[in-house]
This record gives structure tokens, sequence and C-alpha cells, in this order.
């Protein structure tokens, strides 16, 4: 089940994302963004929506509407639920979130070095759109045409 998040359970987000983003620390050599992020606040702005499976938190979706895209700000899934499809349900959840709310693209951005996730939103029909330097972070960007 997919469903907006609460505001008491932001300390739950924060935990979830300690988790799934920790491994790449080391990889990019400081904390990534989503660790730093403030998710009492995403879920005040209904940005926050939660992936629950048997009563337990497995994943998460930021979504930030613009007038033209959705953007996936970030996604999460507990490293105990990885390879069971949860990323795969959160990113149909996503596409089908763009299409309800009329908007015609989705887009997201990941770091440079975390080549995995890449291919894999390559895979799922990403196309990169872009290069830069944010906040310190070298970002790929990339965008879907949704139906």
């Amino acid at each position: 089940m997919i469903r907006p998040a609460r505001p008491e359970e932001a300390p739950a987000l924060a935990a979830l994302v300690e988790r799934a983003y920790g491994p790449w620390v080391a990889v990019v050599g400081r904390r990534p963004a989503p660790m730093e992020d403030d998710y009492a606040a995403r879920i005040a702005a209904g940005q926050a929506w939660l992936l629950e499976a048997a009563g337990a938190l497995r994943g998460l979706v930021v979504l930030e509407a613009h007038p033209d895209h959705l953007l996936l700000d970030n996604i999460a899934v507990d490293p105990a639920a990885q390879g069971t499809g949860a990323g795969r349900v959160l990113l149909d959840f996503t596409e089908a979130e763009a299409r309800r709310r009329g908007l015609p693209e989705l887009r997201l951005y990941t770091n440079a070095l975390m080549a995995r996730n890449i291919a894999l939103y390559e895979r799922r029909g990403f196309a990169e759109t872009g290069r830069q330097v944010e906040k310190g972070f070298s970002r790929v960007f990339m965008a879907k045409r949704v139906g």
C-alpha cells in the first residue's frame, strides 16, 4: 500500500533514508543530499509518500509538482526490502501519479557516482538530460515522458 506520510512518521522516514543511503556515503565521499532533508517539512507539504507492507515501512518517495513535470526528488527502499520489487512499485506509483496530475513528464536527478541507479533509471525509460554540480554534488539529470 502506498499512502501519504503522516506528521508523526517524519523520524521513521529519516531513519529509512539513513539505512537506504548509508552505503552510498563511501561512494560519494559524503552524506547524500536525501540524508539531510527535512522530512517533517516534506510531509507538511504533501510531498512524502510511503510504501507499507505487512504493517512495516518498506520505502518512500518524495515528489515535487511543477507546472510541466513531476520531480522525483527522492526514492528510498529499506535495505530489508531491496530485491523484493519495492523500488519498482514506487517507480510505478510515481509514473501513475504524474499521469493522474496531468503532468507530461517525470524528472529526477541522482549522483553521478551512483552508476547502478543511473542504469536502473535508463532501463525504466529515463534519458539523461544533463549533468551539473549543485550544492557540491555532481548530479545527473534524467527525464521520462509519461502518457
